[in-house]
């Protein structure tokens, strides 16, 4: 039989995983193949925040339902075409009854494509940019379990400050933090969980992106 404790959902199959996938498959899916892995990709990163954006007051298995739509609906999530969407755009996804019809939230993805485009053009990457926040791994906790883990940190503090400075919407430190456990920054699969190690290896084998060095 499947067990669940504080960290840990152990599986009829005897695999390990965080406690809060539980027995959604969506969710295990998404802890088992995505959570956690270090992204290097604009598009990803971009889609991470706009996803991380909307779930803003919702949980996350709504938007993990909602994903797909969402991709059709922000143009797979491509800046450049993002960036240019006008107001019928916006009344557009606001008939769509398969993403979350928030005007806020909506608006705030087509200005944080501008955005993230400014971050490149800066930056050379939306990646080199975020990764420049990595936290010191002497400053993360020893052991992951639920009691230890953060709802934010001083780096994601700091991402979130400089985002909003930038004319970001819909950033905290709370949602960045929570973007930096998806796309590897940190990793925060419980100390218990059969994918804390899998994920320790792709982040050591990961070439962090460089920020482009002005001529």
């Amino acid at each position: 039989m499947p067990e669940l404790t504080t960290d840990i959902y152990i599986a009829t199959d005897g695999t390990r995983r965080c406690s809060w996938c539980g027995r959604s498959e969506l969710y295990q899916r998404y802890h088992d193949l995505e959570w956690g892995q270090p992204v290097g990709e604009d598009r990803d990163l971009f889609e991470k925040i706009c996803l991380e954006s909307f779930q803003a007051g919702l949980s996350w298995l709504t938007i993990l339902r909602k994903r797909e739509a969402f991709r059709q609906a922000f143009a797979g999530f491509d800046m450049k075409s993002v960036a240019q969407f006008g107001d019928a755009d916006v009344a557009r996804l606001m008939a769509n009854e398969g993403i979350v019809r928030n005007r806020q939230k909506i608006t705030a993805a087509i200005n944080n494509a501008a955005r993230a485009l400014e971050v490149v053009e800066e930056f050379g990457s939306l990646a080199a940019y975020i990764w420049q926040y990595e936290p010191d791994e002497r400053t993360l906790p020893k052991k992951i379990t639920r009691d230890t883990i953060p709802k934010t940190n001083a780096e994601a503090t700091r991402l979130a400050k400089d985002m909003k400075k930038r004319g970001f919407r819909f950033v905290g430190p709370v949602m960045t933090y929570a973007l930096m456990e998806s796309m590897g920054l940190v990793n925060n699969h419980m100390q218990e969980c059969d994918f804390r190690l899998k994920i320790k290896r792709a982040r050591d084998a990961f070439e962090r992106p460089k920020i482009r060095e002005n001529p």
